[in-house]
């Protein structure tokens, strides 16, 4: 009477573990996982998700897992300079907004060079610098970097016994989409022109 054969064991075998193994690879492999700035994957009951997030742009919309998304194109930044001495009588008369007539980089199109204003697309913390120089002038000047018409940053220029100074200064700021930066001349003038200031600024970080 030939023996039954042994019941089959509940385990698999290292032939099929390894079958296995390799068609996860082929299917969840190394191209369902990349990402261009090296994101570290979120595991989700056993499946990989991956998001890419290097250069976070509009605001973030949710997702049912809770996540943000944000599209590529978020790049926001500005330089504006002055090329020549003659003074806008809006200045001096009525603003005193120091107005800029050379833009070198607008990349988002937020700095409006009629108004020299800047618009912030969006929430987050930027960078402002600016470098205004009184020309002939023997006043003293105080420049500011106004924010929905409050002055946040301030510099002074007063030195009477050289023809070019500076009034110099630059800072962090958390704007909400929609707030005005622009820059503004709070003390002295600027009659002798202010050729070669500069007024710069662009998005740190989105929050």
């Amino acid at each position: 009477m030939p023996c039954p054969s042994p019941p089959s064991s509940p385990y698999l075998a290292p032939r099929q573990v390894f079958l296995i193994v390799l068609l996860f690879l082929v299917l969840w492999g190394p191209s369902g996982v990349s990402c261009q700035n090296d994101t570290e994957p979120i595991v989700l009951e056993g499946k990989c998700l991956v998001v890419c997030d290097s250069t976070p742009s509009a605001e973030p919309s949710g997702n049912a897992l809770g996540m943000s998304v944000r599209s590529g194109t978020g790049r926001v930044a500005f330089s504006a300079i002055r090329n020549t001495n003659h003074e806008p009588s809006e200045m001096s008369n009525r603003t005193m907004t120091i107005y800029f007539d050379q833009i070198l980089v607008n990349v988002g199109s937020h700095f409006d060079p009629a108004r020299s204003i800047f618009v912030a697309p969006r929430k987050g913390v930027y960078s402002f610098s600016f470098h205004v120089v009184k020309v002939y002038n023997r006043q003293t000047i105080q420049v500011s970097l106004v924010l929905n018409g409050w002055p946040v940053i301030s510099a002074f220029a007063g030195d009477q016994d050289v023809t070019r100074e500076a009034a110099t200064n630059a800072g962090l700021v958390m704007m909400e989409r929609g707030d005005k930066a622009y820059l503004k001349l709070e003390r002295g003038n600027l009659m002798g022109g202010w050729k070669y200031s500069t007024f710069s600024g662009f998005l740190v970080f989105p929050l």
